[in-house]
C-alpha cells in the first residue's frame, strides 16, 4: 500500500487535455498522462520514451481502444501500447513504466515506480 507521501504533485486538472495526452515530469524522467472521458473520467500515467523510436513522445501518441483495452499508439511507428499494463500489443518484448496516478482536488499526482 502506498502511503500518502510518496504522492507528487506534477500539474493541475486544468493542465489537463481531454482525451489527449499531456507531458509531465518525474524527478529528470518524463511521463505521459492520459486524460480520457468515456463516461466517468480516468486518468492513466506511463513513460514518455517510445522504446522502439527512441525518442520522448508518448504523450503525443493516439488514443484508442483494442478490446475495451484503453490503448495509445505511438506517433513514430504506430506501435500500440496498453494504458494499463504498458505492456506493446505489437512486440511482446517492449513494455512502458506505467505510473500510479490519481486527481486530489485540483492537483494531478503520480507516484514513482516502486524497486522490486
Amino acid at each position: 500500500m502506498m502511503n500518502a507521501d510518496q504522492w507528487i504533485d506534477v500539474c493541475t486538472r486544468a493542465d489537463l487535455v481531454k482525451d489527449s495526452g499531456i507531458c509531465v515530469r518525474l524527478g529528470n524522467t518524463q511521463v505521459a498522462i492520459f486524460q480520457i472521458t468515456r463516461g466517468e473520467q480516468e486518468l492513466y500515467a506511463i513513460g514518455n520514451f517510445d522504446p522502439v523510436g527512441a525518442a520522448n513522445v508518448m504523450s503525443r501518441g493516439m488514443i484508442g481502444s483494442v478490446s475495451d483495452e484503453p490503448v495509445v499508439a505511438s506517433p513514430l511507428y504506430k506501435q500500440r501500447f496498453s494504458l494499463l499494463s504498458g505492456q506493446c500489443l505489437d512486440d511482446s518484448d517492449v513494455q512502458l513504466t506505467v505510473y500510479p496516478v490519481r486527481l486530489l482536488g485540483d492537483l494531478v499526482q503520480l507516484a514513482a515506480a516502486m524497486e522490486p
